[in-house]
């Protein structure tokens, strides 16, 4: 193999951790492109499982040394480790491609100068895209079945490796419907900052609110339900007294809210009423 790309456009690829979660993934992608692919895995079990996709496993020495593109699809915490051992062996050009931003931010992966660095995250299949197929719905994650964008980040600055990181992510995450660039902050502010810090707290806060109205006020009216059938279309004042001085059960901050939105919603309708009137 030569030290540049082939005359018909075919890449030379490394996927370091090709046998871990994003490993498998990013592999079953590539390994349906036309380009040459080695896969390297240090820990018995993830070998055993890119032998059996059908993937050989290659040392690492023998994968990157030739290779355009090398891809760590490794944990966070191992980025630094596999990092310092990987750079070192690489050839001047090769492009470093991470699957987090994390790591490139904190300035924790094995520097080299002639080396290009890259970061690319899925944004994963948006919720506002029509889904068509069985594969596509059940493609909730991407990669598989259903189209997602995916935001990246050139590192070193060398704009000319665009075209081959944007070839590489778009067949990693396959099918991508476009690529977007930021640089590597930005990336960091959308994730893990702004997804998992923001949105995740929002969306728990969202879902406790969902819970304390499904456990709480529907579980309350269908206690009263019961009480509501027995009582006669036309209670006496007595009855009626009985039950507006009958204990207030205990209330939850969300329930009070939604008390004080009825009351609310309540007194609208009667003032619309009575101007209607008028």
């Amino acid at each position: 193999m030569t030290d540049s790309t082939k005359p018909n456009g075919q890449l030379t690829i490394a996927v370091i951790g090709a046998g871990g979660k994003m490993g498998m993934r990013v592999s079953d992608n590539l390994q349906r492109s036309s380009h040459a692919v080695y896969y390297c895995e240090n820990s018995p079990a993830g070998q055993q499982r890119t032998r059996d996709a059908g993937r050989e496993v290659t040392d690492t020495p023998t994968a990157v040394a030739d290779a355009q593109a090398v891809i760590l699809a490794v944990p966070d915490v191992a980025l630094g480790p596999v990092s310092t051992e990987v750079v070192p062996q690489l050839k001047p050009g090769t492009l470093l491609l991470t699957l987090d931003p994390a790591a490139a931010y904190a300035n924790l992966l094995h520097q080299r100068g002639d080396v290009e660095y890259a970061v690319a995250h899925p944004c994963h299949p948006s919720v506002f895209l029509q889904r068509k197929t069985e594969a596509e719905l059940n493609d909730t994650f991407g990669g598989i079945a259903a189209a997602q964008d995916v935001v990246a980040a050139l590192q070193s600055g060398n704009e000319e490796k665009i075209t081959i990181a944007e070839e590489v992510i778009k067949l990693m995450y396959a099918p991508v419907i476009d690529v977007h660039w930021v640089t590597v902050k930005q990336l960091a502010y959308l994730e893990p900052t702004l997804v998992e810090v923001v949105a995740c707290m929002i969306g728990d806060l969202l879902n406790e609110a969902l819970r304390e109205t499904v456990d709480t006020v529907a579980s309350r009216r269908q206690r009263l339900a019961p009480c509501c059938s027995a009582t006669s279309k036309s209670p006496s004042r007595t009855d009626s007294a009985a039950t507006t001085r009958s204990p207030t059960p205990a209330s939850s901050p969300w329930t009070t809210a939604a008390a004080r939105s009825l009351r609310m919603t309540g007194s609208r309708s009667s003032m619309t009423t009575s101007s209607t009137s008028c």
